[in-house]
Formats: structure tokens, sequence, C-alpha cells
């Protein structure tokens, strides 16, 4: 994360007063300006100095010969993380937000409403709105069938809590007597249902041990199931589909991409959605809300973008939900309206 020089009480005033005027009107920001629309009780001159001092130790920089500077990085990091007011939603945000969230669309219930949720978090705050799905690797396994499918094939078929149903082709080495299924199904169910995916890998042996003789007809079985847990219990690998994304248009309407390289970044944007999977990813869970700022991006194609994400819990997995959108975002409101949604999603999931 980065981190500046620390700032007096005026820097600080007057670093405030830039960013909040550029985010509203996206033009570089004079000293005048400042004077004019906050209350600092100080001249223009002695604005003009601070600006100039605040430029020295990296947090407003001049994009052109204008006169008026614009917020750094580092700038809007220390608005994040010291100077912005949090603040709750309105009334009519939150019940906008909630009913957009209730409207019923395609597919499960958890990808139907994410899908929303995306949607509605981007035309509520103008950025572009990404849900990502639930990661697979902390879902407990609530029981698990095995159906005979010929004399050297089984499909496992294991039932998930709050992540659906998966299903794995198992081969064994030889004849398995249909007979011999319902027993190590339930031996299967005995010692695994109820423990996670990533416990079942790491403490398979250790369950299974000593369940059967070694003449037992269901030996050979349980043996393919020692000798392939980690591909047999590995989380179920997500693709690019499992990244949902809101509708890109009211991004491209915003000033920043008004130049043709502004705008082919967005669109690099929405159509490499790798990129994208790569920056939730690196986020981790467990962190709550999560706010990465230009350069903080390990991938210098989202260095002119600000990623504001939290998490969101169904049964006991947790996903990501938030916005994409330039590094000049009003913060506070945006912050709220993430936060909100993801409590609300956490909430209708349960």
């Amino acid at each position: 994360m980065m981190t500046g020089e620390p700032l007096s009480e005026r820097e600080h005033q007057i670093l405030e007063a830039v960013i909040r005027t550029y985010v509203e009107t996206a033009e570089p920001t004079g000293s005048r300006t400042v004077a004019r629309r906050f209350p600092l009780g100080i001249s223009p001159a002695t604005v003009r100095n601070t600006m100039s001092d605040l430029e020295d130790k990296g947090y407003l920089y001049h994009p052109h010969t204008s006169a008026g500077r614009v917020p750094t990085d580092l700038a809007y990091r220390l608005y994040v993380d010291a100077l912005m007011d949090r603040q709750a939603l309105s009334e009519v945000e939150r019940t906008a937000l909630r009913d957009g969230l209730r409207q019923e669309g395609e597919g499960a219930a958890i990808e139907r409403l994410l899908r929303r949720a995306a949607q509605v978090l981007g035309l509520l705050t103008q950025e572009l709105g990404i849900a990502a799905a639930p990661q697979l690797e902390d879902a407990t396994l609530e029981r698990l069938d095995l159906i005979h499918v010929s004399e050297q094939r089984v499909l496992l078929v294991m039932s998930l809590r709050a992540a659906g149903v998966r299903t794995v082709y198992v081969d064994v080495p030889a004849a398995i007597p249909a007979g011999a299924l319902p027993p190590v199904a339930a031996i299967l169910n005995d010692r695994l249902a109820g423990h996670t995916l990533r416990e079942i890998r790491a403490t398979l042996p250790a369950r299974l041990r000593d369940t059967v003789a070694a003449d037992d007809p269901g030996a050979g079985l349980l043996n393919v199931f020692l000798q392939s847990a980690d591909e047999m219990f590995a989380p179920v690998t997500r693709t690019q589909d499992d990244l949902l994304l809101g509708s890109a248009a009211v991004l491209a309407e915003q000033p920043e991409f008004a130049s043709g390289e502004r705008l082919r970044s967005l669109i690099t944007l929405t159509e490499r959605r790798d990129l994208l999977k790569h920056a939730v990813a690196a986020r981790g869970l467990g962190e709550g809300l999560k706010v990465t700022i230009g350069v903080e991006h390990q991938d210098p194609a989202l260095s002119g973008f600000t990623l504001v994400t939290s998490e969101y819990h169904v049964g006991g997995l947790k996903g990501v939900i938030g916005v994409i959108g330039p590094t000049r975002m009003p913060y506070e409101r945006v912050i709220a309206m993430v936060e909100s949604t993801s409590a609300l999603v956490s909430e209708l999931l349960v």
C-alpha cells in the first residue's frame, strides 16, 4: 500500500478540497477555485503555496500546462484511509438497491442474484459492477452417492452445501460389484460428510484408515479414493464466466474515456476478463472491504482504475462483489454502496 510524507492539518484540508472538487468536476483544480468553494479562512496565495508543497510531496500533479492540479493515486489512498467521512446510504438508495436485487432473472439462484447485483451496483454507482462466484475450496460436503456405470467405472455424486452438486467419474482398476457400492458410500458419508473439500483432501487417509478388511469387495474402490483424493475432492475449476460484469456503458460516458486511448483501455478491461479475475483473486478473502487504487494493482493495464470490493457470504462460502472505475470516483458513496450490496446479497442468500 502506498504511503507518503506526513501532512499538516492545512495540507490535509486543501488536499481534501482538491480531491472533492476534481471528483465532482473532472477538471484540474486551481487555488482560486479551492479558496472560493471551501471556507478555509486563507487566501488563494496561501492555497497555491500549499498546493505546490503537496505537489512536491507527490499528492498532486500538473496534467499539462493548466494552472490547476489533479490528485495522484497517493492522494486518493490518503483520502480513503484518513480523510473521507464514511457515509450510509439514503433510504431511497437502500430501497432502489433492494428492489433491484429482488428482480427475477435466468439461471441458478446464486448466479441470478450475483448478476443482478453487478448490474444494479453499476447503475447506482455509475461504475462497472463486478461479482465473483463463491470459492468452493471451503464448500461443505453434505452427502455423496456412488452410481454403478460399468464394471470399471463409478459415478461419484457430491452434494455441496450452498454450492450445488458436483459429479466425478471414478475409474477403478478392477471390476467392482454393484453390491459393493452402498457399503462404500455409507463409509464415505460417515467419515466425510460435514467436512469441507479442503479438510477432506488433507485428512482422507486418516479418515478411511481401517474401514474395511483387505479382502472386502469395496477395499479396491476405497483405495482409489485414497490415491485420487486431490483430484476427486478438488474445488471446481472456475471459468471466466464466474466473473459477472454489469454494463460498461455507464463508464464509457465518463470524461476519463473521452480520448481514444483511454476508451481502448476500457474496452480492454471488459474484453480481457482474465485481468479482472486475477485482480479479484489477488485480493484474497477474509479481508472485508478492500480498495485498490491505480498503481497498487499488480497488472499495469489496471493502473488507471480503482477496484472496490467487499465479501458476501453464502453458507460457509465466500465471494466478492464490487465495482471498478476510474481512480476519480466518489469514494464515500461507492464504498457505502458496495458494503450495503454485499450485506444484502448475504442476507438474500440465507
